[in-house]
């Protein structure tokens, strides 16, 4: 049974760091597009960055870029997203996902099964 676990959120200053991970069970994330998606409670889900099987071409929000970066590692399963200068605005849920049928990511692609997603808090 394919599943994803995200873990490392946690509580924040404005300015620090985190690392989010994206731990696969039953499939090889190698062979998958992963992407990283949040939601505050008052906004909708929003792309965050994604990473194509293919390549490992990536894609980011412009409301994240330069500040946060996606990588694979094969032999742990595992998607990471790394969160540097954190601001508030970052707080929310974020989940990842698997999109199956693309071999190139797209922040909008068809992710088909989802983690239970990891809080972080960007609070002073």
């Amino acid at each position: 049974q394919l599943r994803l676990v995200e873990s490392g959120g946690g509580l924040v200053q404005p300015g620090g760091s985190l690392r989010l991970s994206c731990a696969g069970s039953g499939f090889t994330v190698d062979y998958y597009t992963i992407g990283w998606f949040r939601q505050a409670p008052w906004k909708g889900r929003e792309g965050v960055s994604c990473i194509s099987t293919v390549g490992g071409n990536t894609l980011y929000a412009d409301s994240v870029k330069g500040r946060f970066t996606i990588s694979r590692d094969s032999a742990k399963n595992t998607v990471y997203l790394q969160m540097n200068s954190l601001k508030p605005e970052d707080t929310g849920v974020y989940y990842c996902a698997e999109d199956r049928a693309s071999l190139v990511c797209r922040l909008n692609g068809n992710y088909d099964s989802w983690g239970q997603g990891t809080q972080v808090t960007v609070s002073s």
